[in-house]
């Protein structure tokens, strides 16, 4: 469960997330609360500058690709897997509030600690944007915005306010360019809110509120959130997207490929997405 700093506008809701979501817990520091370190955490930061701290970060992953698959991955790949671990949670910390309380914390990288293998973000939350009408109004940092599409441009720029240092940290190693790198990011946003959406019985309003919020004209997003619906062998509909990038994964084992990589054809989607139901 999340810790609640006093008054803040989203401890309550990185609470609800971490009941859904087990795997990923949210503190909450308070203003003068020192950001954790030492024994498995690293700052945002820290992976933002690209030195030590980033590679101590990577060796995680290239240690799992040996002990998982037995071979070892390219350095770019290892970079990839690295960085898709971080932004995934990352960007919970964002969408999540706006999700289900239309608050929108902006979080520099220096106020954002990350404990991979306890599930564990440490955040500080100097400023956010809401509605107006919202109680949390008249908290300290609070920023009105007019509607509802403002809100959501607050969404994107504070994402791409955390990340735009921390891809710049991971780029060097990643052999990717500008517009990959932000393809990562969209699906990043996309696909770890359509899953908590999923835990949280709100998977049609999470695709739905994902469609305005990336309708494909946003930079430096790459693409829309990219859901389209498939029919199954009961005429069942089956939502799914196309990513806009690709994790290389199949790199390391060449037969497997993500249900919503481009590589993966339609057939091969339907029959992943009923196996499940089937079995």
């Amino acid at each position: 469960m999340a810790v609640m700093a006093a008054q803040s506008p989203v401890a309550d809701v990185y609470a609800r997330l971490a009941e859904a979501f087990p795997g990923l817990r949210v503190t909450v520091r308070g203003a003068h609360d020192p950001s954790p370190s030492g024994a498995g955490w690293v700052g945002a930061d820290e992976l933002a500058l690209g030195g030590a701290a980033l590679d101590a970060y990577l060796a995680w992953d290239h240690s799992q690709v040996m002990r998982d698959h037995g071979r070892q991955a390219r350095p770019d790949v290892v970079a990839g897997f690295g960085l898709h671990r971080y932004a995934w949670p990352a960007c919970l910390l964002v969408t999540v509030p706006w999700l289900l309380e239309r608050r929108v914390p902006h979080l520099p990288a220096d106020q954002v600690a990350f404990h991979r293998t306890a599930g564990r973000m440490s955040v500080r939350v100097a400023e956010f944007a809401c509605l107006p009408g919202d109680p949390a109004a008249a908290l300290p940092g609070a920023r009105v915005v007019p509607d509802e599409d403002a809100l959501r441009a607050e969404v994107r720029a504070a994402v791409a306010g955390h990340l735009t240092p921390v891809l710049e940290g991971f780029a060097p190693r990643m052999r990717r360019g500008r517009r990959a790198l932000w393809g990562m990011v969209t699906d990043e946003i996309v696909e770890s809110l359509w899953y908590v959406g999923q835990l949280l019985g709100e998977e049609a309003r999470t695709r739905a509120e994902l469609d305005l919020l990336l309708p494909g004209s946003t930079a430096p997003y790459t693409g829309g959130s990219g859901f389209r619906t498939l029919t199954g062998p009961a005429g069942e509909e089956l939502p799914t997207r196309d990513r806009a990038g690709c994790c290389l994964f199949y790199t390391v084992r060449p037969q497997d490929t993500c249900t919503t990589c481009p590589r993966t054809c339609d057939a091969d989607r339907v029959t992943r997405l009923t196996e499940p139901a089937a079995a």
